[in-house]
């Protein structure tokens, strides 16, 4: 039964090209139900041997031990969807001959709407760093600068490397595989701080000549998504805002900023690098809280 699973895990890393939370993800969760399973037996004392041998019942009672669990609903959710794409999987390549999931009903999932700050909050987040003079504080300024010009994710922007960054065309590519990967423009904020970065900054915490990353942490390694986390969180107790905002409230703030300035629902999907036109949707519900801020896109200035 494992052997399944790895090679699902295998499509989804090869074919799919998923990224490597992604694929964590899957294992963890498909991992949790091969447990459950190899713990199983119905009432009669028989125990699941093969994926043939599970059914809509087995599955069902899965979910509930999930709940008995205290798992929030969306963990729920999660893993569900995980399960219900790996029998589908099963069923597509013959491994299976009926999909035990296929009549399972995915949880209902309250959706929250995201997070953001207002521009104010945001401007004295990105000019933070700018009362100090060190690597780290251009380096601060650098990936701030760039988190809000571009909406990029979290993991997005710790794998950059710095052939992914074009000072000349004023752009950086960004994506987890070859597939997903886009061409984010910087507006001239993000172009300045990154070029004092690279001048001033990143000299000062390379060690090794040959580091490809483009953030670097003061061991001169690879910034991490705890590092970037712990980066900002400074920065907001600092300036003391008092809402909570991680690395990704700001890719919130770009989209929400994005749309109240009369961006359209297709270019913000394309900056986000949505895949679905129903993920950006959400934003339209938002309202941010400054309507004159001055915003722009691919460097031109966008008006009401």
């Amino acid at each position: 039964m494992q052997k399944q699973i790895q090679t699902y895990l295998n499509h989804l890393a090869i074919d799919e090209e998923s990224s490597e939370n992604t694929i964590a993800a899957y294992r963890n969760d498909l991992g949790q139900l091969y447990t459950y399973l190899s713990n199983y037996t119905d009432h009669s004392g028989k125990p699941v041997t093969t994926w043939d041998d599970v059914n809509l019942a087995i599955i069902q009672d899965y979910v509930l031990s999930l709940r008995d669990r205290k798992y929030a609903s969306s963990t729920v959710a999660r893993k569900v969807a995980a399960v219900k794409s790996f029998f589908e999987y099963m069923i597509k390549h013959g491994d299976i001959k009926k999909d035990p999931t296929a009549l399972l009903a995915s949880p209902k999932v309250k959706k929250h709407l995201p997070h953001t700050i207002s521009y104010e909050d945001v401007e004295r987040l990105l000019e933070a760093p700018l009362t100090q003079d060190s690597p780290q504080s251009k380096r601060d300024s650098a990936l701030l600068e760039t988190l809000y010009a571009t909406g990029m994710r979290v993991t997005e922007l710790v794998n950059l490397d710095v052939t992914d960054l074009d000072m000349e065309k004023g752009h950086i590519t960004c994506g987890a595989s070859n597939r997903r990967r886009r061409v984010a423009p910087l507006n001239d904020r993000a172009i300045e701080a990154m070029m004092l970065y690279m001048e001033e900054g990143r000299p000062g915490l390379v060690v090794k000549p040959d580091e490809m990353a483009l953030f670097l942490n003061h061991r001169g390694q690879r910034l991490t998504r705890q590092g970037l986390w712990l980066i900002i969180k400074r920065y907001v107790k600092e300036v003391n805002i008092e809402e909570p905002v991680t690395p990704h409230t700001l890719r919130h703030s770009f989209a929400a900023h994005l749309l109240n300035r009369g961006a359209g629902l297709r270019e913000v999907q394309r900056r986000l690098g949505h895949a679905s036109l129903s993920t950006t949707q959400v934003y339209r519900q938002m309202r941010t809280m400054d309507s004159d801020a001055d915003i722009t896109i691919d460097g031109k200035p966008v008006k009401k």
